[in-house]
C-alpha cells in the first residue's frame, strides 16, 4: 500500500496537499490538519476506503435468507449487502449506473431484485443489469443504440470476504487476501469473536446510531487509546472493567494500521493506581450489580478491543460484543454504527447479560457517553489549530508492543503507517 511522496508525483497529480508537511519528530507528532483539511479527507477516501483494503460492511445474521438485503458504507459510499438465491454474499454499490441514483432506498429488507426509481433500469442480486424500459424505443422512435450492452453497464460489484459470520468488502478486487490483510495476531481475534463453529452462528440483538462532530480518525484512535480509557470512564474504573493496574497489552497489527488492547475484567477494587484516578469513585455502589459483573465465557479470560482499519473496532467488554462501524461524514462529522450480537448457543441468562451490558455502549451508553464529549471537544481544538500538532510519547517514542495501557503506541503505529500511505 506504498504510495509515492508528493514531491516525486507528477504535476497532473499534485493538489493543495504539497503545501502539507509532516513535523518532523514524525509519528510522535499529529498535525491537526489531517482532522480538517477536505483534501486530506478526499485521498483518504481514494487510498484507504477504496483502495486495497477490507471494510466491515454486516454480520451475516443480519441478511439471513435469500433477498434479504442491508445497507451499509465503505468510507463514505454507499453499499448495499444482499444474500444472493444460492446464499452467496453480494455487496454492490448503491448507485444506478444510469444517472447515479440510488437503487435501494431502505435500510433493511427483502426483494428479488433492485430496480431504480427514476427510469427503472432493473438490477439482479448480483447487481447485473438485467432490463431497461423502453430500450427499443416507442413506436419504432428512440430507445438506445443497437450497440448498448446490458453486461456492460451492471452496479460496480465489490470483492467478498465473510468470516466466521462477518461480512467484508472491498472496491479493489486485487486486495490480498483477508489472512494477510489482518495479520497472525488480528486474525486470530477476529476468529476469537467469530468462530465459525456449529452451534456458534450469530444471533443479532440490536443497533445504536450516533453521529459525532469529529473526525473519523479521532474515533479510530480513541480505540487505539488505553490510556485515556484509564482515566476517562468512570464505569471503566471504579468498577473494574478496564484499568491501568490490570494485566494488559498494547499490540501494533500489520504495519501500524490495526491495533489489539487486552485487558482483564478483574472487579472492584484500590490500589496505589486508584489515587492518580481522578474518576475512581470507591464510594460508589450499584444496587443492581449484574450491569457491572460478567460472567466468564472465553477461555483466554481477555477483554480485547480491536481495531481493524480502516473501518470498524470489534468490540467485546463484559458480555458485550459488537461491531463499530465507523462512517465517515467528511472531514469534521463521523456516524458510527453499532450492531450488537451473541452466539446461537447463549442461554438465557448470557443472553440478558449481553443486552444490560450494552448498556455501557452507544450513544448514551455509561462508558461511549463520555468519548462523545471528549471527542467533540478535540475538533473544536483542532478545528482552531491547523499549524498545531498533538504530541504523542507517552509510553515512549517507539511502536514494538507494550506489556501495558499506560501508553499510546498503538496510535505512533497508525501514524506510522498512515504517514507513509497518504505520500506526507
Amino acid at each position: 500500500m506504498a504510495s509515492k511522496p508528493l514531491h516525486e508525483l507528477p504535476p497532473e497529480a499534485r493538489t493543495g496537499l504539497d503545501d502539507r508537511h509532516w513535523p518532523e519528530d514524525g509519528h510522535t507528532r499529529i498535525p491537526y490538519w489531517v482532522y480538517t483539511d477536505p483534501e486530506v479527507f478526499r485521498r483518504e477516501q481514494e487510498r484507504f476506503f477504496h483502495g486495497p483494503t477490507w471494510n466491515y460492511v454486516a454480520l451475516d445474521c443480519e441478511v439471513p435468507n435469500p433477498g434479504d438485503f442491508k445497507r451499509s458504507w465503505v468510507g463514505d459510499t454507499q453499499v448495499v449487502v444482499v444474500r444472493d438465491k444460492d446464499g452467496s454474499i453480494n455487496v454492490v454499490e448503491n448507485r444506478c449506473a444510469h444517472k447515479g441514483a440510488l437503487v435501494c432506498w431502505k435500510n433493511k429488507g427483502n426483494t428479488k431484485d433492485f430496480t431504480c426509481p427514476y427510469h427503472q433500469w432493473n438490477y439482479d442480486l448480483k447487481g447485473n443489469l438485467q432490463g431497461v424500459p423502453l430500450k427499443r424505443g416507442a413506436l419504432g422512435k428512440g430507445g438506445m443504440p443497437k450497440d448498448f450492452d446490458n453486461a456492460k453497464w451492471g452496479l460496480r460489484k465489490l470483492k467478498v470476504h465473510n468470516r466466521g459470520g462477518s461480512i467484508w468488502a472491498s472496491f479493489d478486487q486485487n486486495a490480498p487476501s483477508f489472512e494477510e490483510y489482518c495479520g497472525p495476531d488480528v486474525l486470530g481475534y477476529v476468529d476469537r469473536l467469530f468462530p465459525g463453529k456449529p452451534g456458534k452462528g450469530l444471533r443479532l440483538l440490536g443497533y445504536s446510531r450516533q453521529l459525532i462532530e469529529c473526525n473519523w480518525k479521532m474515533y479510530f484512535e480513541n480505540l487505539k487509546d488505553p490510556y485515556h480509557a484509564t482515566l476517562l470512564h468512570a464505569f471503566f474504573i471504579t468498577f473494574g472493567l478496564w484499568r491501568a493496574d490490570s494485566k494488559s497489552e498494547s499490540v501494533p497489527g500489520t504495519d501500524g494500521r490495526h491495533g489489539i488492547m487486552v485487558s482483564r475484567n478483574e472487579g472492584k477494587k484500590t490500589s496505589d493506581a486508584t489515587t492518580e484516578m481522578a474518576r475512581f469513585k470507591g464510594e460508589f455502589e450499584l444496587a443492581d450489580t449484574a450491569t457491572v459483573t460478567p460472567r466468564p465465557e472465553f477461555e483466554d479470560r481477555k477483554v480485547v478491543g480491536l481495531t481493524l482499519f480502516p473501518s470498524v473496532v470489534l468490540q467485546q467488554q463484559a458480555n458485550t460484543l459488537g461491531m463499530r462501524h465507523i462512517i465517515p461524514r467528511g472531514p469534521k462529522q463521523t456516524e458510527i454504527s453499532w450492531t450488537f450480537f451473541g452466539y446461537e448457543d447463549d442461554d438465557e441468562e448470557l443472553q440478558r447479560l449481553r443486552l444490560r451490558h450494552s448498556n455501557l455502549m452507544g450513544p448514551a451508553g455509561f462508558v461511549s457517553i463520555d468519548d462523545s464529549e471528549v471527542l467533540t471537544q478535540c475538533q473544536f481544538g483542532a478545528n482552531g489549530a491547523e499549524n498545531e500538532m498533538a504530541i504523542i510519547e507517552m509510553g515512549g517514542k517507539d511502536t514494538e508492543a507494550q506489556d501495558h495501557m499506560v501508553t499510546e503506541v498503538l496510535i505512533r503505529s497508525f501514524y506510522k503507517f498512515y504517514r507513509e500511505a497518504m505520500g506526507f
